[in-house]
């Protein structure tokens, strides 16, 4: 393959509804009993934009991430595909405005600047980009990475998300970064000279011999010299990576959950006294500097994928296609692998005719769509990381029907997690509270079963009934 199909991706691998204004046979609706129960929301005419550079230089010996480290890579046959795509889905969404723009990776501060501007030329032709959007990109703080920042501001970028992990020496190497600490502080001070109260920071906690005091001592020198939001994520093994083969053949030793817990705890209560508000299970913020981009993600807003790992449109509900990489790693279950076509394979089908659209489903009721209970799942799983948590009216729109307390508010496992003080349902929505942030993963199980339960029985009860017994003793072997 020649020119750009060289690097050019299938993308679209799941099934892409059409707009709810298309026409459908009422013969083959539902009763309005059943078309209650979950819908999906209106389909709005603005969207975030998602970007993805699949480039590394080196594999971390943590990451699963769909990257590649390629001998060589043709930035302007990148450049063109990324532009196409971007385009294509613009079109088939007939979204108008873009809210906001991530470049995440793989490492995209690799790019060159001139496809930054060239994908956000783009957006701006066949969509509006809102005045003052957000608009991040993802920096490994190499020198390299940092001599290019200038640049990638005048590009367009206005927010800058650094990759630092860790400010220990020793520990770079293990996690097989190529940056040291030294290289890192200068990146962070770069950005905030560029970028003022728009630079993130990255950092990983429960890492091979790390202990709290050793944590909590790294933590306060971050803070001493980062902007105004920071991201915490706690390192898990992934099967097939380095560190995986390395902790299994006893080579490295992580700390145990005891002491990960109280890693995290001690570094809630750092940041909050230093002015960071927790906003989402491991992001902080001052001065209300959060991340728009990835509160659409946890917030069900609509967004378009673009690049081999996600190149997708979500106009119909959260969980039709994935998720923006950063936006829905859990720092306390582990990292999310996000699945996706090699760079340099597959038909040059973006630059012939658009994304490869490999199925379609006419405009089905949400209650008969493939991802109606999934879609719902998502909206309870990715609510409850924010601290402000699931509202009645957020959830109204997913289930017009059924507000929260129909689903959560019945006697049972969930109504045990309220009184033991972890989660909370009242007149604002469901939440958890500080503690049962902490605990989120744990919850989740008996949470999904509650919700599984109550989709069924609208459907039928007495199937509800054989499947809530079947799914609390799968979720209590899990516990155990």
């Amino acid at each position: 393959m020649k020119g750009s199909r060289q690097f050019c991706w299938s993308v679209v691998r799941r099934t892409l509804y059409v707009s709810p204004k298309t026409q459908v046979d009422t013969s083959t609706v539902p009763s309005p009993r059943d078309t209650s129960v979950l819908v999906s929301p209106p389909q709005s005419d603005e969207a975030a934009l998602y970007v993805h550079w699949p480039y590394c230089l080196r594999r971390c010996s943590y990451c699963n991430f769909n990257k590649y480290i390629p001998r060589s890579v043709s930035h302007s046959a990148m450049r063109e595909c990324l532009q196409k795509e971007t385009e294509t889905l613009l079109n088939l969404s007939q979204v108008s405005r873009i809210t906001s723009v991530f470049f995440g990776g793989g490492t995209p501060s690799l790019a060159q600047p001139a496809t930054i501007a060239a994908v956000l030329e783009t957006v701006s032709q066949h969509a509006q980009l809102s005045k003052g959007a957000e608009v991040t990109l993802e920096v490994n703080p190499t020198p390299a990475g940092m001599s290019k920042l200038k640049d990638f501001v005048q590009a367009g970028i206005n927010r800058l998300s650094i990759g630092v992990q860790s400010l220990n020496d020793e520990d770079l190497r293990v996690l097989g970064r190529d940056h040291s600490s030294q290289h890192a502080l200068h990146t962070i001070s770069e950005a905030r000279r560029l970028c003022p109260g728009r630079v993130s920071v990255d950092v990983m906690f429960g890492r091979p011999g790390q202990s709290v005091a050793s944590w909590e001592k790294e933590l306060e020198e971050l803070l001493c010299v980062c902007d105004d939001h920071v991201s915490l994520y706690q390192l898990t093994l992934e099967r097939g990576t380095q560190l995986f083969k390395q902790v299994e053949r006893g080579e490295l030793t992580l700390p145990g959950e005891d002491i990960t817990a109280a890693m995290y705890r001690s570094a809630r209560e750092v940041l909050e006294k230093r002015g960071y508000r927790q906003y989402e299970v491991s992001n902080f913020a001052r001065g209300g500097a959060v991340s728009e981009h990835n509160l659409g993600y946890w917030r069900a807003q609509q967004y378009i994928g673009v690049g081999p790992a996600l190149a997708a449109i979500s106009l119909c509900g959260p969980s039709v296609w994935p998720r923006g990489p950063r936006a829905l790693r859990a720092p306390l279950s582990g990292s999310r692998s996000e699945g996706g076509a090699h760079p340099d394979l597959g038909a040059g089908r973006v630059d012939e005719r658009g994304p490869e659209v490999r199925s379609r489903h006419p405009a089905l009721p949400a209650s008969e769509s493939p991802g109606a209970v999934s879609e719902l799942e998502e909206v309870l799983v990715m609510g409850l990381r924010m601290v402000e948590g699931i509202t009645h009216q957020h959830w109204e729109m997913f289930s017009p029907s059924d507000d929260l307390h129909a689903f959560f508010g019945q006697p049972g496992d969930v109504q045990e997690l309220q009184q033991r003080g972890l989660l909370i349902l009242d007149d604002r929505g469901l939440r958890c509270s500080w503690e049962g942030l902490a605990l989120l993963d744990s919850m989740l199980p008996t949470l999904l079963v509650q919700l599984e339960t109550q989709v069924l029985e609208q459907k039928d009860p007495a199937v509800a009934l054989s499947q809530d017994a079947a799914l609390r003793k799968s979720t209590k072997h899990q516990k155990s």
